[in-house]
């Protein structure tokens, strides 16, 4: 099954795929609220702001699987993401990431290998995927790499449609 064909539902309780965004290369990442890196949602905005038009939409899915930093309802969640952050990047219903409830399109994002060469369970919030505008998982970061870092920007200018193909 393609990434973009995985059921997902937006915060706001609408269903949706990522064929939504077919022809973008994405950024999806695993979200929370309470958690040490929390900051990283400014980073993550400026990248969808630098790139938006370019050709990137940033997804971000909310998880409460890491003691319980997103324990928020999804109304919370978009509140706390807009009045704090700035947020205008979509945002998913609460997932989980790990284990016997793992949400379908972590089961296939879980696939994909990071730097170092490991696959496998999230290991916390805000693990990042680049995503190529043909649903292929191009890059993998864990939680400590910044959204801004040079790796991960590389990865989304590369990962960028070409002006014919970007779709708004």
């Amino acid at each position: 099954m393609s990434l973009h064909d995985i059921p997902l539902t937006t915060l706001d309780g609408r269903p949706t795929t990522l064929g939504d965004y077919a022809g973008r290369a994405l950024l999806l990442v695993n979200v929370a609220s309470r958690c040490g890196m929390t900051p990283q949602y400014a980073g993550l905005e400026r990248l969808q702001e630098r790139y938006g038009e370019q050709g990137l939409t940033v997804v971000g899915f909310p998880c409460n699987q890491f003691n319980g930093q997103e324990p928020g309802t999804n109304e919370e969640i978009a509140q706390f993401c807009a009045s704090t952050y700035g947020v205008t990047f979509p945002m998913m219903d609460k997932v989980e990431v790990n284990g016997e409830g793992r949400h379908p399109l972590f089961d296939e994002l879980t696939r994909a290998e990071d730097a170092e060469g490991t696959a496998g369970d999230v290991g916390w919030n805000f693990e990042k995927w680049v995503v190529g505008p043909d649903g292929d998982v191009v890059a993998r970061f864990r939680s400590r790499v910044e959204p801004e870092s040079a790796e991960v920007v590389a990865a989304i200018e590369g990962a960028l449609p070409g002006p014919a193909d970007a779709t708004a």
